[in-house]
C-alpha cells in the first residue's frame, strides 16, 4: 500500500458510509479527513442511528447501498463485526476500523508507517507493548503487523491483563516492565479498557497501575536515548504515561495520528483503483 498518497490524489468510483456504532475520535476523523482530501462522498453515522431502534446492522448497510453506498468503515463494539457484514453485503467494501477487543487493522498500518518512518526498517526491532493487553485490539493487529515484517514483539502487563501465551506464539510475555525495557527498541503504551472489563475482572486502580507499569519520567530516563514511544490514545496523562514523557520528543504520539491520515487516504485509493480492475461501476 502506497503511503505516499499526494493531496492532489483522488479516489473515483467510491461512496463511503462511516458506521462508527462506538465511541471514536482519531479513527473518526482520520478516516472523514482522508474523504475528504480525496474528494470521496461520504458520510458518518454514529450511535444513536437506526440501530438502537431495532435495525440490524445489515439492514442499515443495505439502506445505504440502496442509495449508491459501496464502501463501509465500521466501528463496531462486537468482535467479528466487519466480516460478518462483509458475507452479507457481496460487492462492498467493508473496512475494519475496530472490532470490539478484535483488530483494528488500519491502526496496526499506521503504526507500522510511524516506526519505519523512524527506524527506516521494521526488521530486527523489538517492539515492547504494555498495558492492558488481553482487551486490545491494537495489540492484536500489531503484533500481526510487526511479526509479518520481521519484527519482535514483548508484551507486558499486570497478569490478569495479559493474553494467554498460544495466541500469540512468537511473542515475549512478561509482567516484569523495568526487565522489559532493557530489552526493546520502542515501547508502546496501552491504557486500561475498563469498559471491556468483565464484572468479575480484576485489574489496577490508576496509581498502582502508574506506579507498576506506567512510563514515569523516571523509566523512561533509564531508557536507551534512542527508543521512541508511541501510544494509540486515547492516553490518560499520568497514568500509563506521564504529561512530561507525552509532551517531550521521545514520542511519537503526533506522527502516529498524522500517520494515520495518510494510511486511511491510501486504503482508500487502493480500493479505488480495485472497483477499477474489477469493471465495477461508480454510483
Amino acid at each position: 500500500m502506497n503511503s505516499a498518497v499526494s493531496r492532489d490524489q483522488t479516489a473515483p468510483g467510491l461512496s463511503v458510509a462511516n458506521l462508527i456504532l462506538e465511541p471514536s475520535s482519531r479513527t473518526r476523523c482520520s478516516f472523514e479527513l482522508a474523504e475528504q482530501r480525496l474528494q470521496v462522498e461520504h458520510l458518518t453515522i454514529i450511535e444513536g442511528s437506526s440501530i438502537i431502534k431495532g435495525e440490524t446492522l445489515t439492514d442499515t448497510a443495505r439502506t445505504l447501498a440502496a442509495m449508491g453506498v459501496n464502501t463501509f468503515v465500521l466501528r463496531h463494539p462486537d468482535v467479528g463485526a466487519p466480516e460478518r457484514l462483509a458475507s452479507a453485503m457481496g460487492g462492498a467494501h467493508v473496512v475494519n476500523a475496530g472490532d470490539g477487543a478484535g483488530e483494528h487493522p488500519t491502526q496496526g498500518l499506521l503504526d507500522l508507517l510511524t516506526l519505519r518512518r523512524y527506524w527506516g526498517s521494521i526488521e530486527g526491532r523489538t517492539v515492547l507493548i504494555v498495558g492492558d493487553i488481553v482487551h486490545s485490539r491494537v495489540a492484536r493487529s500489531n503484533y500481526h503487523g510487526l511479526t509479518t515484517l520481521g519484527g519482535s514483539v514483548m508484551f507486558c502487563g499486570p497478569e490478569s491483563l495479559l493474553p494467554l501465551p498460544d495466541e500469540f506464539p512468537e511473542a515475549k510475555i512478561s509482567s516484569d516492565l523495568d526487565a522489559a525495557l532493557e530489552r526493546c527498541d520502542a515501547v508502546m503504551a496501552l491504557r486500561i479498557q475498563r469498559e471491556r472489563l468483565a464484572h468479575d475482572e480484576v485489574c489496577p486502580d490508576g496509581e498502582t497501575f502508574r506506579r507498576q507499569y506506567g512510563l514515569t519520567v523516571d523509566r523512561v530516563t533509564r531508557l536507551r536515548s534512542d527508543v521512541p514511544i508511541l501510544h494509540p490514545g486515547p492516553f490518560n496523562r499520568d497514568v500509563e504515561v506521564d504529561s512530561a514523557v507525552a509532551d517531550s520528543d521521545r514520542t511519537l504520539i503526533w506522527s502516529q495520528v498524522t500517520a494515520g491520515v495518510a494510511i486511511r487516504m491510501a486504503l482508500l485509493v487502493r480500493l479505488s483503483e480495485v472497483r477499477r480492475e474489477l469493471g465495477l461501476a461508480a454510483p
